[in-house]
């Protein structure tokens, strides 16, 4: 979203001062920052104000050193923008827009530049997508890299590929010395990196990029490996060095997988960077010799917040704070992993000489050694010290994990408090360390003798007003359901479709009378809460094979509603909410709360919800509810069956609901394939009771590949039982506390290869009977 305020640095040369609108220009570090305005002064000899792709190509062509190409503000849909040519340091060739923001590029296209000195700034990519495999490239082709160039100033909003399983990159940087500066890229939801630094070949080997001062904003969960945010190299060419510098940039809400930045390369740094609520770790996955440094991680709480984690040779982890992290295993506040000996480039290459000093980690939940120990990665640690550092851990459970010999760590003057002693690691104290917040926010120790311990007192801690485009406006955390306005909704199908139609996001749907008959199927493109109304319960009939269509950009709460499914069509694959046929590019949430659903029995195969191949739910929560009478499943979330790790649902919950004769599965959550760069599966199952279920499926919950279950607290009566398939990493399963009558024990399998599950299975008894 554009803001109000229309000024932003527009890049130019130290000699070249262009000024474009009325109210003058202030120079800053080699930017002009232009004030407000409705007109345009004259423009320099050396400028051209096109309005036209022809008139742009023309002034391209024709473009020499000083020259400057301004994009008229408006609309270029399908604009493939290409520029190359032969600036120099004191005249570069400068493509800009008319005004910062005010040049908008949807459709199908790209920006490719090439040659020398060549300058970018103030684009805006939204509404659209690249039709070739990058969206902004630092080549116009393989032979024509750019070196010595910048792209400043622009955005990428939500530009994504129509099928999320199609990848692209948003920024592909190749040649030597170029910048990447003051972007925002948002919200990119297709496989693929989001910035990827190439070194596919020679040109791009020892770069020298910087990346800096940019705001990566908020990455959903892509359920798939392939949702990197920043990546340097691949292992293909890991053996090289990049040196790329990657500081003073915002990582908010990147979500993607495990690996927000990953290195695969040499000599690189990065640094100075703020990690906000951002799932996962920088990972030195390839290449020697990087450092990070005075970087912070601010966690907040959320799930799989991780730090950085350790593999390969010569790395320096120094100087960095990270606080709030509750990821463990490989997304630990830190991570130093086991190698495999004599590695391939494309495995884990044993930790050597690693350099770990300075860093503070506190209120987190682990730090993980020695990691990943299993019979390929049995290479520990050799010749690493960890030295200065302040670990404090205050809560229960375990704060540091060892899995295996970490004798090749030397340790000396590290503070390291947790809650009980950890085998291993003789330097824990059991006394807490009293701490107060500096000037940056940031804890330190009150102990003047503890000054040097943990991350410096002067580490400066970048805000979001420093980075990004800031004509732009950063996405909020605010929204989700019940936000907006409230729509009170009268008799009949044509006030719904009127309500839906005339509302926003966060808006609120109160049925008013006791019964409605829908004959169409309602799509939700935005998120909607629909309710009964004054402690009315209406009860909703369809006509068609589907009540709810969730679309791009939908999500939907229901509450206090009887759904009843006995006039549907006797139609294959009935559903009362399915995800769209057409691709979904936005992770979506579901929520019942208080819904009874019944009479799902006109055929064999009818669900409640039903996901479709590419769509993923960020959460499904399923509260005091009622399903019967149901021929199908009530959660089918088994469509990614081409097991390369993908899923449907990241969370899905259900507590305090019933379900009696539901035929197929309760529940079944499939995530196929070995890939280790995704969190989920989560799944809660409390409280509930299931009776007379899972006949023609076998199984009344079936978890493939889940990697965090609770089962906890159910009645299981005459049902099928639960089925567990492993696929890959150590799974946490919990089944505890519930009460089985007349219905099996759970059955569990693992492919060959995995390592035993991370099992708890208490507290359960069968037909009265303990387990």
């Amino acid at each position: 979203m554009l803001k109000q305020r229309r000024f932003r640095f527009v890049a130019v040369s130290s000699t070249l001062a262009l000024c474009l609108t009325l109210g003058g220009c202030t120079a800053m570090s080699g930017l002009v920052a232009a004030a407000p305005s409705a007109a345009a002064q004259a423009l320099p000899a050396n400028a051209q104000l096109v309005h036209t792709k022809e008139q742009f190509e023309k002034a391209a062509k024709a473009a020499r050193p000083g020259d400057t190409i301004i994009l008229a503000n408006g609309v270029w849909r399908d604009f493939e923008i290409v520029l190359t040519g032969q600036g120099t340091t004191t005249k570069p060739i400068t493509l800009m827009a008319q005004t910062p923001g005010g040049v908008i590029i949807p459709g199908q296209s790209n920006l490719r530049i090439g040659g020398r000195h060549i300058i970018v700034s103030g684009l805006v990519f939204k509404d659209g997508h690249s039709p070739t495999g990058e969206v902004i490239s630092f080549r116009r082709n393989k032979a024509d890299q750019a070196s010595d160039s910048r792209i400043t100033n622009v955005v990428i909003d939500r530009f994504n590929q129509p099928d999320r399983a199609q990848s692209d990159y948003w920024v592909a940087m190749y040649g030597k010395r170029n910048r990447f500066d003051h972007n925002s890229l948002i919200g990119k939801s297709n496989v693929g990196v989001t910035l990827a630094v190439r070194l596919d070949s020679e040109e791009s080997r020892e770069n020298g990029h910087r990346i800096d001062s940019n705001y990566f904003g908020p990455r959903p969960s892509l359920g798939s490996n392939g949702g990197e945010t920043i990546r340097i190299g691949t292992s293909t060419y890991s053996m090289f060095d990049s040196k790329t510098v990657i500081e003073n940039n915002v990582f908010d809400r990147c979500d993607g997988e495990v690996e927000i930045v990953s290195v695969k390369s040499g000599a690189n740094i990065v640094r100075g960077n703020l990690f906000l609520e951002s799932r996962g770790s920088v990972v030195l996955r390839h290449g020697d010799g990087n450092v990070v440094e005075r970087n912070v991680f601010l966690g907040k709480g959320k799930d799989h917040t991780g730090g950085v984690r350790v593999i390969n040779r010569n790395q320096i982890v120094r100087g960095n704070y990270i606080e709030g992290s509750r990821g463990t295993g490989f997304a630990s506040a830190l991570t130093v992993m086991n190698g495999v000996p004599n590695s391939p480039v494309n495995r884990y290459v044993q930790v050597s000489n690693a350099t770990i000093e300075q860093n503070t980690i506190v209120d987190s939940a682990r730090i993980s050694l020695a990691a990943g120990s299993d019979a390929e990665r049995s290479a520990a640690p050799v010749d690493s010290v960890m030295a200065s550092n302040l670990f404090s851990f205050t809560g229960a459970g375990t704060s540091i994990e060892i899995s295996d010999d970490i004798s090749g760590i030397a340790l000396s003057d590290n503070v390291i408090v947790t809650p009980k002693p950890v085998d291993g690691l003789a330097a824990t104290r059991r006394d807490a360390v009293p701490m107060e917040r500096g000037a940056n926010g940031l804890q330190y120790p009150i102990d003047p003798a503890l000054a040097s311990v943990g991350a410096p007192r002067d580490l400066k801690v970048v805000s979001l007003d420093e980075v990004g485009a800031d004509y732009y406006v950063k996405p909020s955390r605010d929204g989700g359901f019940a936000t907006g306005k409230v729509h009170r909704v009268g008799e009949g199908e044509a006030a719904i479709v009127s309500a839906l139609s005339q509302s926003a996001a966060g808006d609120q749907l109160l049925l008013t009378e006791p019964e409605y008959v829908i004959e169409r199927t309602l799509l939700i493109d935005k998120a909607i809460s629909i309710k009964g109304a004054d402690g009315v319960r209406p009860i909703i009939k369809f006509t068609r094979s589907s009540l709810f269509e969730i679309g791009d950009g939908g999500s939907l709460q229901l509450k206090a509603l009887v759904i009843d499914g006995a006039d549907a069509p006797d139609s294959v694959g009935n559903s009362v909410i399915r995800t769209s046929a057409t691709p979904i590019l936005t992770n979506f949430l579901l929520d019942l709360d208080d819904v009874t659903i019944t009479n799902l029995s006109v055929n064999k195969s009818f669900n409640v919800i039903t996901f479709g191949k590419g769509a993923m739910a960020d959460g499904v929560t399923i509260k005091n509810s009622d399903f019967s009478m149901i021929s199908g499943s009530v959660v089918a979330a088994d469509a990614e069956t081409d097991d390369f790790g993908r899923y449907n649902i990241e969370y899905l919950t259900i507590n305090s609901s019933r379900f009696d004769a539901v035929q197929g599965f309760v529940v079944t959550l499939y995530r196929g394939g070995n890939d280790e760069s995704t969190f989920g599966p989560h799944f809660v199952f409390d409280q509930n009771r299931v009776s007379n279920s899972g006949s023609a499926t076998m199984a009344a919950l079936k978890m493939h590949g889940v990697q965090d279950a609770v089962v906890s607290n159910n009645q299981f009566v005459n049902s099928a039982p639960i089925a567990i398939v492993q696929t890959t990493g150590t799974p946490i399963m919990r089944i505890t506390d519930n009460r089985f009558q007349s219905t099996p024990k759970p059955v569990t399998s693992r492919m060959k290869g995995t390592a035993p599950i991370d099992w708890a299975f208490s507290g359960n008894s069968f037909n009265g009977q303990g387990q």
